[in-house]
């Protein structure tokens, strides 16, 4: 039994060479810990390579650059609607809203946003001043487009920084969201930006009155979705919903004040939100017909169609011109969106034998082969002319654009929302000639209230599984050498049967429909979570 150490003898030497191992170890630990510490990272401060054999997987969202930290676990993005595009995770306890927090800006363009977004975080507005742990800055800098900004949370501490106000706006929208889901912004770098420069929503107030409170719920609605247009179609055959001074007689008796207007416009600039007026014509004038029946088309067997006036008399085109300059203060946004739709006269299978007055009127601007479809669009070239003297961009219907014959101007956006249009051609029709269209495809974005005419209420689920921005027509999506040209998307609530489904029912109808559309106008990609986890995420949000 001696010969196994029984007596002691060969104990000591392995206990000596078991002490001299560890020792090693420790070292070797030590060194490796020193080593990952230098390692070069992607973010500047000492995080290791994204091809670490140390690195964990990441989403498809994230960067692959862990931090060296071994306390916690890697941060995963924060999860937000829309999905933030980029997140460099890190290791860390990320921050959340403490006791002594403060929300501090490096410039004064930022106080509102500083203040709007510290009341959300229950935390302190402090301006300008130095930030320290536990603090959120607001800062203007950096590359990247209008749109963009960079959060990162690291120290205990938040920087939101965007070459744009809006940009920065955007970030506060990001960290509330995480905030709100998770109780704590997640250590690491988001860098984040849009797909496309146009996310809208409109409303049509004009068939369907809407409170103005009831507006402005939508407009913080959207505005932590990160949209940044709300159209207003005021204006059609049902009512006209906007107080005027220049034409107060074709005003319905349920409006908006302009008071309420400007309240309105105020709050969606506060959320970075261009509100884009439309007064729809030369058709979808029964409430201006109303008040002027002499402005009413006529046909040769006298029959008047509905809403449309007779683009032949100069009259009718001045008082649109005139309500068209009176509410430019009222909406100082870029946009004007100027109509041109469903212009009744050209339903007729020979709109020059029945409304010979509008052929004549053509032949007279055109020559001799000047068509009904040419002075129409000669009338949509004229109301574009106004609100560029005006300062704004112009958008039209895109069924106000004829195949033939007289072209509108080069600079009108085509709002594309049918394939049912007079002379029917796919949105290559005009995306070929070079045009810019902003994607309004009635089969997916289209709340029609009471269903008419085969429409259905659309489902969020629909929108987030099957619509990009290169669906604009039906189901199919267009090349995408096109890409560039589809500026953004819009999703519209109209009021065909303004009973069908009271304000409240509208509100919570179009939630999950917004929430979809704001994903894929943000990042037209696969999302990262499934439906169910999406919907989850909102109600969590919300």
């Amino acid at each position: 039994m001696s010969g196994a150490g029984g007596d002691g003898s060969r104990s000591r030497p392995r206990r000596r060479t078991a002490l001299v191992l560890v020792v090693v170890l420790a070292v070797l630990a030590a060194t490796a810990g020193v080593l990952l510490a230098l390692w070069p990272g992607g973010d500047g401060d000492g995080t290791p390579s994204a091809d670490s054999p140390a690195a964990p997987t990441a989403t498809p969202t994230e960067a692959r650059t862990p931090s060296a930290s071994p306390t916690h676990p890697p941060s995963r993005a924060p999860r937000t609607i829309p999905a933030v595009r980029e997140h460099t995770f890190a290791r860390g306890p990320g921050w959340r809203p403490a006791t002594g927090a403060r929300l501090v800006v490096t410039d004064p363009a930022l106080a509102d946003e500083g203040r709007l977004t510290a009341d959300e975080l229950g935390v302190a507005y402090a301006g300008e001043a130095a930030a320290g742990r536990g603090d959120v800055e607001l800062s203007l800098g950096g590359g990247g487009g209008p749109e963009s900004y960079t959060m990162t949370v690291r120290d205990e501490r938040v920087r939101i920084e965007g070459p744009t106000e809006r940009g920065v706006f955007y970030g506060t929208r990001t960290l509330k969201q995480a905030v709100r889901d998770a109780g704590t912004a997640p250590e690491g770098v988001v860098r984040d930006e849009p797909a496309k420069p146009r996310r809208g929503f409109l409303l049509d107030t004009a068939r369907k009155p809407y409170a103005a409170r009831w507006i402005e719920d939508r407009i913080r609605e959207l505005g932590d979705l990160k949209f940044n247009e709300l159209g207003l179609h005021f204006s059609d055959d049902q009512g006209f919903r906007i107080a005027s001074d220049s034409h107060p007689e074709v005003v319905s008796r349920d409006h908006l004040s302009k008071d309420e207007v400007r309240r309105i416009v105020a709050l969606a600039r506060s959320r970075h939100i261009d509100v884009v007026p439309e007064i729809d014509s030369p058709g979808h004038l029964g409430a201006v017909i109303a008040a002027h029946p002499d402005l009413q088309l006529r046909g040769t067997n006298g029959a008047a169609p509905p809403g449309a006036v007779d683009i032949s008399r100069p009259a009718a085109a001045r008082i649109v011109d005139e309500l068209l300059r009176e509410y430019a203060e009222l909406f100082p946004g870029p946009y004007w969106h100027v109509g041109g739709d469903e212009y009744p006269a050209l339903f007729s299978s020979d709109p020059a034998a029945r409304f010979p007055q509008l052929a004549a009127a053509a032949r007279e601007r055109y020559g001799a082969d000047g068509t009904v479809e040419d002075l129409a669009t000669g009338w949509l070239d004229d109301r574009a002319e106004t609100v560029r003297k005006l300062g704004r961009e112009p958008r039209a219907w895109n069924d106000g654009f004829f195949r033939d014959g007289v072209q509108p101007a080069d600079d009108i956006e085509a709002a594309y929302w049918t394939g049912k249009e007079i002379g029917a051609r796919e949105p290559t029709g005009y995306l070929s000639t070079g045009r810019e269209l902003v994607n309004y495809n009635d089969e997916y974005l289209y709340y029609v209230l009471g269903e008419p005419n085969q429409f259905t209420y659309p489902t969020g689920q629909r929108i987030y599984e099957e619509w990009t921005p290169l669906v604009v027509r039906g189901n199919r999506p267009v090349d995408r050498r096109y890409d560039r040209q589809i500026l953004g998307g819009v999703f519209g609530v109209w009021g065909d049967f303004p009973n069908a489904q009271t304000p409240e029912r509208i509100a919570a109808g179009i939630r999950m429909p917004l929430r979809a559309t704001a994903q894929k106008l943000w990042d037209a990609g696969r999302p990262p979570l499934g439906w169910t986890e999406f919907v989850a995420l909102a109600d969590r949000l919300d």
